[in-house]
C-alpha cells in the first residue's frame, strides 16, 4: 500500500470513528478555521480551551460555525494548557493542537514526567509533503524539535516516524538516511550514523521499515540517479521517510518543499500518547486542516 495524495487523509479520518481534538489555547482565526473544515468534513469533534470571549469574537467576526458549548472558558494561557493535557490524559480527547501560544510552554507540560504524555523516549516531528515531482507521498523527520540528534535519538526518531506510517496502515515504510554523499566518511558523523543505522535494520535491532542509507537526496528520490552511481537499494526511487542529519538540513528541506517545490503538506509531532498537530504560524489554513486530517486518519 502506498499513499499519493494528502486527500486520502480525509478518506481515512471519515473512515474512522470521529476524534475528539483538542486545542490548547484555541483563540487563533486559522486554527479555527481549520478546525470548522474538520467539524464540517466530520472528522472531529472539538474541545475549544482557552479565552471564551476571544473565542467567540473569533466566531462571530469570521462567521466560524462552531458550537460554543465546545468552549471551556480559561483565560490564563499556561493553565489553559494544563487543563487541554489533562483532558488527553483522562482519554476525554485523541488528538492534541497548538493554538495561540509558543511551541515551548505547550511541549514543556507534554513532556512533564508526573502530568505529560511522553510515551516514547522522545517526541519529534514528521511532515508529509505531496510533490508534484514525486509519485506518493514523501515524509521528512525531524524539521522541528530535534536539533543535533545522536544515534540513539536518530532510532527514536526512526520509530515514530515508522509509528506513524503503521498507523495509517503502511506495514513497511522505506527510510533513508540522508547526507550529502551516498558512501561512508569516517569525517562525516551523518555518513557513520546512517551506516549504522542501516546495519541495525538488517539485525532487527529497528523493525517495522526498510532502511538504507547514507544516501545523498537525488538517490533517495531517483532511482536513476542510484542507478548511475551504481547503488542497488529497495529504497532508493521509492522512499517513504528521509531521515535528515539534524534540525537545519530538516528545516531547510521541509521549507524547500513548500516554498519553491510546490508541494502541499501535513505535520504532526510523534512520541506523544497521542498525535500533537502543533503547525507554524506561516502554516496555511489548508495546512493546518491536512495536519487534523493526519492525526484523526491514524488508528
Amino acid at each position: 500500500m502506498e499513499i499519493q495524495k494528502l486527500n486520502t487523509f480525509i478518506e481515512l479520518a471519515k473512515s474512522n470513528k470521529i476524534k475528539t481534538l483538542v486545542v490548547a489555547v484555541a483563540q487563533d482565526l486559522h486554527v479555527l478555521q481549520a478546525v470548522e473544515k474538520a467539524v464540517n468534513n466530520s472528522i472531529i469533534k472539538p474541545i475549544l480551551v482557552g479565552d471564551k470571549d476571544k473565542i467567540t469574537t473569533i466566531l462571530n467576526e469570521n462567521n466560524i460555525n462552531i458550537n460554543s458549548k465546545s468552549i471551556i472558558d480559561i483565560k490564563d494561557i499556561n493553565k489553559a494548557v494544563e487543563k487541554s493535557v489533562e483532558l488527553i490524559k483522562e482519554g476525554k480527547g485523541d488528538i492534541l493542537m497548538k493554538g495561540s501560544i509558543s511551541t515551548g510552554p505547550l511541549l514543556k507540560k507534554v513532556i512533564d514526567k508526573e502530568n505529560g504524555l511522553l510515551k516514547g523516549s522522545l517526541l519529534s516531528h514528521i511532515a508529509f509533503f505531496e510533490s508534484p515531482y514525486y509519485h506518493k507521498l514523501l515524509s521528512v523527520t525531524d524539521a522541528a524539535m530535534n536539533v543535533s540528534p545522536d544515534l540513539n535519538e536518530k532510532v527514536a526518531i526512526i520509530n515514530n516516524a515508522v509509528e506513524a506510517y503503521h498507523k495509517l496502515g503502511i506495514k513497511e515504510p522505506k527510510v533513508a538516511i540522508i547526507a550529502s554523499v551516498e558512501v561512508v566518511n569516517p569525517k562525516m558523523e551523518a555518513t557513520i550514523h546512517a551506516s549504522l543505522l542501516n546495519i541495525m535494520n538488517q539485525r532487527n535491532q529497528i523493525k517495522g521499515c526498510i532502511i538504507d542509507g547514507p544516501l545523498a537526496l537525488d538517490n533517495a528520490i531517483s532511482k536513476e540517479a542510484a542507478t548511475h552511481k551504481g547503488i542497488n537499494s529497495k529504497v532508493a526511487g521509492d522512499v517513504d521517510i528521509l531521515v535528515t542529519p539534524d534540525i537545519n538540513v530538516g528545516n531547510v528541506l521541509y521549507k524547500s518543499l513548500n516554498f519553491i517545490g510546490g508541494a502541499d503538506s501535513a505535520a504532526i509531532i510523534m512520541g506523544a500518547q497521542v498525535p500533537i498537530v502543533l503547525t507554524s504560524r506561516a502554516d496555511s489554513e489548508n495546512t493546518k486542516f491536512m495536519s487534523i486530517s493526519l492525526a484523526a486518519a491514524m488508528q
